[in-house]
């Protein structure tokens, strides 16, 4: 009879996987990316990924080592990897046995009372009882149906996730702390071609001061030169705040002080050239952009998520075991009679949830949904970036070479007027036009390269950095 029972909760366990269904299929294909990119360079003008950051500026590769160092946001991230790869080893060490060990020293009393009846003459009970215990347990769950497994699975892909994160915490450090150069490394070409314009402007007051005493043009030819360098005055003056601004961003991004970061920037970087962007295709951004890396392992741990909840549909086998001592003295602690032990297997599984699991399995099903949408999201992402990355590069070296001329061609309508002036064929209002004209053009050539050399940083970013 027991026999039958016994066989008939077996049956009933086993069948239980069945209440809950299959769990969904949920289709994860691969995003359709284009074959290349739409303002990829020619392969002959191509340069290298490594290229686009400014490793000739001894300024950024002295703030770049310091925050790769001790940068708050790396170790809140290095933190994240710890915590990741103690819930793997957590999840690997769920499939191991458990060894315990326990050791016990247990005194009680009893009231002989409590026996309900008179003792027979000549037999009595300590009412007091001591004994000495020391127990070697053991248990572990045998995986039949791939729960475990599945949970390893998920905590070490959350691990790979964790890691990735840190890989773009990394590659968007080294990019701001970069563009935070460049910015810098503008604003001081910026001030030397406003200087030269002040120093333009100064010369042309001074000139026209003269001849107004001297009767030679009226009044209002110095009121412009004296408006035009008070222009060129307040440009100069308002690079102090971005230089502020610049210094600011680089104490958070550095963890290090302000005089230590002006220190490093302090070294002139000279004149770099603009190195031309890398050719590489769409499909490299799965491999390259760490944000894309860390999204498909969140994904494989959503799958993982979901076999694993699918698998508490069916029966548990655990198996247990124990091994002591029980004594009731020091002494006997040791002898063949105190020797105790157990062995136990056991069985269980749902039987009847009213649908729990079923509404676990749905959520797990949505959650890779999730996941998936996010991996699609980011593969995207980084698509859009290095199209944008590569276009800005094009449309950004236009404006360098427009820029370049016009400064170049108003220059030389300055120095041609002046020389009129000079052989009086023209007089000073023209030079002073010709200066107002002028006036900012080479300024917009320096904005112009900076925007240039922060389009292929933006670039780098966006193809995952190097």
């Amino acid at each position: 009879m027991m026999r039958k029972a016994a066989l008939t909760a077996l049956l009933a366990l086993g069948s239980a996987g069945c209440v809950a269904g299959p769990p969904p299929q949920i289709d994860t294909p691969p995003p359709v990316l284009p074959a290349s990119f739409s303002y990829l360079p020619d392969a002959v003008e191509a340069g290298s990924l490594a290229a686009l950051l400014p490793h000739d500026d001894s300024g950024f590769v002295a703030l770049r080592d310091a925050a790769l160092a001790d940068a708050p946001s790396l170790g809140e991230a290095a933190a994240r990897i710890e915590r990741a790869r103690a819930a793997a080893r957590r999840a690997r060490a769920e499939r191991a046995p458990q060894l315990d060990l326990s050791a016990s020293v247990e005194t009680s009393r009893t009231n002989p009372g409590s026996l309900g009846a008179s003792l027979p003459p000549g037999i009595t009970i300590d009412p007091d009882r001591t004994s000495y215990g020391a127990t070697l347990g053991a248990r572990w769950e045998a995986d039949l149906f791939g729960r475990l497994r599945a949970e390893q699975r998920a905590a070490t892909a959350r691990l790979d996730a964790a890691t990735a994160d840190a890989d773009a915490v990394r590659v968007a450090l080294i990019a701001d702390i970069a563009s935070q150069v460049v910015d810098w490394r503008s604003l001081e070409a910026r001030q030397a071609a406003l200087l030269r314009d002040l120093d333009a402007a100064d010369r042309l007051v001074r000139l026209a001061n003269s001849r107004a005493k001297a009767g030679l043009a009226p009044g209002i030819d110095a009121a412009r030169a004296e408006a035009i360098a008070a222009s060129s005055r307040s440009r100069l003056a308002a690079l102090d705040g971005e230089r502020a601004n610049l210094v600011g961003r680089l104490v958070t991004l550095t963890a290090r002080d302000a005089a230590w970061i002006a220190e490093q920037l302090s070294a002139g970087a000279g004149a770099q050239p603009l190195p031309a962007a890398p050719a590489t295709l769409p499909s490299d951004l799965l491999t390259r952009r760490p944000d894309v890396a860390a999204a498909a392992a969140r994904l494989a741990a959503a799958d993982s998520d979901l076999a694993a909840t699918a698998a508490r549909r069916f029966p548990r086998l655990s198996l247990s075991a124990s091994l002591g001592l029980l004594a009731f003295s020091p002494g006997q602690l040791f002898d063949d009679e105190s020797l105790i032990g157990s062995l136990a297997a056991a069985i269980a599984g749902p039987l009847l949830d009213f649908g729990r699991i079923s509404a676990e399995i749905d959520a797990a099903a949505a959650d890779k949904k999730i996941a998936f949408q996010q991996y699609r999201a980011a593969v995207f992402d980084a698509l859009g970036d290095a199209e944008s990355g590569y276009r800005l590069i094009a449309a950004s070296d236009a404006r360098v070479f427009a820029t370049a001329d016009e400064a170049a061609r108003l220059a030389r309508v300055e120095a041609l007027t002046a020389t009129r002036v000079r052989a009086g064929l023209a007089d000073l209002s023209a030079e002073l036009e010709a200066r107002r004209q002028a006036d900012g053009a080479t300024e917009r050539a320096a904005i112009a390269r900076g925007e240039a050399r922060r389009a292929r940083l933006l670039l780098w970013l966006a193809l995952g950095g190097s």
